[in-house]
């Protein structure tokens, strides 16, 4: 058994190297740079971001938009409506092998610390299920992806607390109205800024 698990680690190398080969003497020099620029987004690896070119290619225009991606990917949000009532939310049917690679980057970047998705990924976890909440942070990815090989520029990082910030505000109201529930009187001023 040991000898079958050298001979399949042996196998493995040599197609990683066939990969890497192809890569970097791919006709389009935008394919090596593409895979550089996609490992800059939290939980994508070199494998996944050469799965990533491999199924989607560098060039974005064939897709409209990032929902035309999402939706070929078969990583849409459904939105099946009768009447009012929400019935499905099942995602679309795609691509299998870009939908497996996000979920797999999703699971990555869920791990991660102080990042925009793994905060994400938090906030929507608490509310639906796990499984459920790969599915949404893998759709992001997806979009942030097309944006990276659209516009050919590495990912820009929002931040753990991009969250917070975006809601300081109702934040604030609500954390006075449980003091005040508490019997407390509470008066709250700005706090100035030091430079």
């Amino acid at each position: 058994m040991l000898d079958r698990w050298e001979e399949l680690e042996s196998s493995i190398k040599r197609v990683e190297a066939c990969i890497d080969e192809e890569v970097k003497n791919n006709r389009d020099p935008f394919v090596a740079e593409a895979v550089g620029l996609l490992q800059t987004i939290p939980g994508i690896g070199k494998r996944v971001a050469q799965v990533i070119v491999s199924e989607i290619g560098v060039k974005m225009e064939q897709f409209p938009s990032a929902s035309h991606l999402s939706s070929w990917a078969g990583l849409s949000p459904g939105n099946q409506e009768s009447t009012g009532k929400r019935k499905s939310g099942h995602t679309t049917k795609g691509n299998q092998y870009v939908r497996v690679a996000m979920v797999q980057a999703a699971w990555a970047a869920s791990h991660t610390k102080n990042s925009y998705l793994s905060a994400q990924y938090h906030k929507l976890a608490r509310r639906m299920s796990k499984k459920k909440a790969l599915v949404a942070v893998a759709h992001t990815i997806l979009v942030i992806v097309y944006y990276v090989m659209k516009r050919r520029e590495s990912y820009k990082e929002l931040g753990g607390d991009y969250f917070e910030k975006q809601q300081v505000e109702q934040r604030s109201r609500r954390l006075i109205r449980q003091l005040e529930s508490l019997g407390l009187r509470v008066t709250v001023e700005k706090q100035e800024e030091v430079a």
